[in-house]
């Protein structure tokens, strides 16, 4: 069972300086891979992790699997900015569909070729 609460914040504290891994494994965020072997949830765990240090992510939507949606991205190592399946699921987008890029100040709009920039 993984821990959450008070419990999760004093087995971190306990463990102070080891790895993430580590704490992610003491801390009960790992499944197990059809092959046996087992896969650390880092995600869940560090979700898990602020709420219980009282910062919430919001409810959001509920991506594949049960996830939260968290409704934030990171430029990948190559440049890339990533949106989600989940995402483009709940907006119904298909492969091929075609967007204009907007660019303003500190913001990035996708606007379906077609549409107009107020249609929402």
């Amino acid at each position: 069972m993984a821990l959450t609460g008070s419990e999760l914040l004093a087995k971190v504290k306990e463990l102070g300086a080891a790895s993430k891994s580590d704490l992610v494994r003491a801390a009960g965020y790992v499944n197990s891979k059809k092959n046996g072997s087992e896969r650390l949830n880092f995600t869940a765990f560090f979700e898990a992790l602020l709420e219980a240090k009282g910062v919430s992510l919001g409810d959001g939507g509920k991506g594949q699997g049960g996830r939260s949606l968290s409704y934030t991205t990171k430029i990948q190592f190559n440049g890339n900015l990533m949106v989600g399946k989940a995402y483009t699921a709940l907006l119904d987008l298909k492969p091929g569909d075609e967007f204009e890029i907007k660019l303003g100040k500190k913001q990035i709009r996708l606007i379906p070729v077609g549409a107009s920039d107020d249609e929402e």
